[in-house]
């Protein structure tokens, strides 16, 4: 009479594959570490930050949390920017508005207030993708596009104050499961 054991373990092996296609589907984490030595040009700054982020596996969402806390002034805005590290880009999704700085017009309702410091969530979709400039070539609304940056690593979170027009602390966007 055969032995039960390799066919349970011939059985073992053939779904084994099956076990692993949920993790793999589900949501791409993203993060960035914000300070200021990654802003362009650098700023000597006790502050720092955290941006992250899942993105919702049809590629339709954006769901994300910034927290930061030890900023220098009051903050104005904060955002998603298309650029690469060392590089000023543009912006692409705003993550929170001042009275002082709104957002554009397009995604002011959309755009939440920014704290003085803290935790703030929110979920990007593509009515919150605004135009960069004509030469970076992501439209209004072009969310698959903000997704490949990231993914290609060419992405940053920013906060900025009013000390730090530009951006007081800065953290370029990459997987979670990368370093």
């Amino acid at each position: 009479m055969p032995h039960p054991r390799p066919n349970r373990l011939l059985t073992f092996f053939l779904l084994l594959p099956l076990l692993a296609v949920p993790v793999a589907a589900g949501a791409e984490e993203i993060h960035a570490k914000l300070i200021g030595y990654q802003e362009v040009p650098s700023v000597s700054t006790v502050a720092r930050g955290e941006f992250r982020a899942e993105i919702s596996r049809d590629g339709s969402a954006i769901d994300w949390e910034l927290s930061f806390s030890g900023l220098q002034a009051p903050v104005t805005q904060a955002h998603i920017h298309f650029g690469q590290r060392s590089v000023i880009g543009g912006i692409v999704i705003w993550l929170c508005q001042t009275a002082t700085n709104p957002a554009p017009a397009s995604v002011t309702a959309l755009t939440q207030t920014c704290p003085q410091s803290g935790n703030i969530t929110g979920t990007a979709t593509a009515a919150n993708v605004v135009a960069t400039a004509a030469n970076q070539q992501i439209a209004a609304g072009e969310l698959a596009e903000v997704i490949a940056a990231i993914r290609a690593r060419v992405a940053y979170a920013n906060v900025h104050t009013l000390v730090s027009p530009g951006g007081e602390i800065r953290g370029q966007i990459k997987a979670s499961d990368r370093d």
